[in-house]
């Protein structure tokens, strides 16, 4: 039996087009691309074993020259459940990948079959002509058979290159990209609901790697306590390796990416963190490295004030929470852990934990009311997006804006605060909320509701308006379930 959890939306969507394929006896190729550790090679084995047809998966290694890179191809082709006779698998001693592919498609079954490149993008550095033999392969020989083509990546850029307008593969993939697993599913893998998969989603970032080593029902403070000791626990070594992957020189764009995690959010901020001695980053240098994290490498996301006018500062901060929480707290924790001295890695934990979960679990709880105004859930039926708002002051910060577009609305539906403490949204909080949202621009109290999103619910006589909606823990991950 298979331990495999959640993804039922993608291996949905791979297997329509393998029915696709079989209906039509043409072949289709996907571009699957997601950041390491997010479980794109784990996806697509399971696919492969539940589609119950040949196939080859073969992996390229970085750093291989052509001809080793052809010789695995062909290795792992004779190796699988493609070819009726795998001895029949001629050798090449060159790194000619038009001759690889001839080979490949001889092989290929006349019935449907999936083919897996996983890491397209070392190959593609390896020989700068590997892009046009595989659009050459495919026009002449692949797309005519019944194969579905999966070619797998990390390197988001290069994956997106490869099927860029001016790229020969252009046109000729649909594009799948794999996110983490979401709140729902990464708790369910580790038998947790309500506000306990929603810790589990932060520390792990819905990556299966830490999933994997979560001991089932073990609320997050323990698993925390318990990997503080294991200087190799994958709690350190999956955001470490993606940092060395991302960044293998402690270069500009490593620093700057640092300076957010620890907390410096603002383009100022950031600047100043990431300088020298010689003072901080000129705007010239740190704009165009804030593009690449963000447009490029999508290590950082950008947030912007969200109201029916334009807005300033925007703010920056860690997409993977996972990561955002090595920065800002595990890196220390894992050299205690190194040093062999795991109690006071953990109080590093226990100081920090209420503030960072505080502040991380905010892009979740918008993100889940985004969901659920799209799906029709909410009582403000306009509702396509959720941010926040905040003057250059940031006073006042109002946590959530539920608006019909963004970053310049048309019509703001609601606002609202994220208290995610032990203690419950009081009176004092909700008298706060009611004056912060007469600041935000376009915001009507008349026909505009209010949000209360509380860890720890509503205090004892607080009574909350029809028009204000208390958010709970369990509607926040429920917003994943549908």
């Amino acid at each position: 039996m298979s331990d495999f959890i959640g993804r039922r939306i993608e291996l949905g969507l791979l297997g329509k087009r393998l029915q696709r394929i079989t209906s039509t006896g043409q072949g289709t190729a996907v571009a699957v691309r997601g950041r390491r550790q997010v479980g794109k090679s784990r996806l697509v084995q399971e696919f492969c074993n539940q589609a119950a047809v040949p196939y080859l998966f073969s992996t390229a290694t970085k750093g291989a020259s052509p001809v080793e890179a052809v010789q695995t191809l062909l290795a792992d082709l004779k190796d699988s459940t493609l070819p009726a006779d795998g001895e029949l698998i001629p050798g090449l001693t060159s790194g000619n990948w038009p001759d690889a592919f001839k080979v490949l498609a001889a092989a290929l079954p006349s019935s449907p079959s999936i083919v897996v490149l996983d890491e397209v993008p070392w190959l593609a550095e390896q020989d700068a002509l590997f892009d046009g033999a595989l659009q050459t392969a495919w026009d002449r020989l692949l797309s005519s058979k019944p194969l579905l083509l999966l070619l797998l990546g990390s390197d988001l850029h290069m994956m997106e290159r490869l099927t860029a307008y001016d790229r020969p593969f252009f046109g000729r993939a649909d594009n799948l990209v794999l996110g983490p697993l979401n709140p729902a599913d990464a708790g369910s893998a580790v038998g947790m609901q309500g506000a306990d998969a929603i810790d589990v989603h932060l520390v792990s970032g819905g990556l299966p790697g830490i999933l994997r080593t979560w001991p089932h029902g073990m609320p997050a403070l323990d698993f925390l306590r318990t990997e503080s000791a294991d200087p190799a626990a994958a709690l350190f070594s999956v955001p470490e390796t993606a940092l060395l992957a991302e960044f293998p020189t402690p270069d500009l764009a490593r620093r700057v990416l640092e300076a957010v995690g620890a907390g410096d959010r603002t383009h100022p901020n950031i600047a100043a963190a990431a300088g020298s001695r010689d003072g901080g980053l000129p705007s010239g240098t740190l704009s165009p490295l804030l593009q690449r994290l963000t447009r490029e490498k999508q290590v950082l996301a950008i947030d912007e004030p969200l109201s029916t006018v334009a807005g300033k500062p925007a703010l920056y901060r860690v997409a993977d929470s996972n990561l955002r929480l090595y920065l800002g707290v595990l890196r220390s924790v894992h050299e205690q852990a190194r040093r062999g001295r795991p109690e006071a890695g953990f109080r590093v934990i226990e100081r920090r934990w209420a503030t960072w979960r505080g502040r991380a679990v905010e892009p979740m709880v918008r993100e889940s009311l985004e969901l659920a105004g799209l799906a029709g859930a909410l009582p403000w039926p306009e509702v396509e997006t959720v941010g926040g708002w905040w003057n250059r002051q940031f006073d006042p910060e109002v946590d959530l804006v539920g608006a019909d577009r963004a970053p310049i609305a048309t019509r703001l539906a609601f606002a609202g605060s994220v208290k995610w403490l032990s203690s419950p949204f009081d009176g004092h909080d909700l008298n706060g909320l009611r004056r912060a949202v007469t600041a935000i621009p376009g915001f009507d109290p008349v026909v505009a509701g209010l949000v209360v999103a509380s860890l720890s619910g509503v205090a004892p006589g607080v009574d909350l308006r029809p028009d204000e909606l208390l958010w709970t823990p369990a509607d926040v991950v429920g917003a994943w379930r549908g």
